[in-house]
């Protein structure tokens, strides 16, 4: 299996969450939830999550989801 790396910090990742099957580390995520939003810093990570995860998402890319119904 294809070792997977943070779409933030590009460290091998060991824990976090998968989206997509792109994954973020805790370390990042932790940063995420806890940084102020008028920052470089949030802008930055703002910028990989969308490069990383939403435009393939917009591209067409073969994503599994599961359907919720509400």
């Amino acid at each position: 299996m294809k070792k997977k790396y943070c779409i933030i910090c590009r460290k091998p990742l060991k824990d976090g969450i998968i989206i997509n099957g792109k994954g973020m580390c805790k370390l990042c995520e932790e940063r995420l939830i806890k940084m102020e939003l008028d920052t470089d810093f949030y802008e930055y990570y703002k910028e990989c999550i969308r490069k990383e995860i939403i435009e393939p998402m917009i591209k067409g890319e073969d994503i599994k989801c599961q359907s919720y119904h509400l």
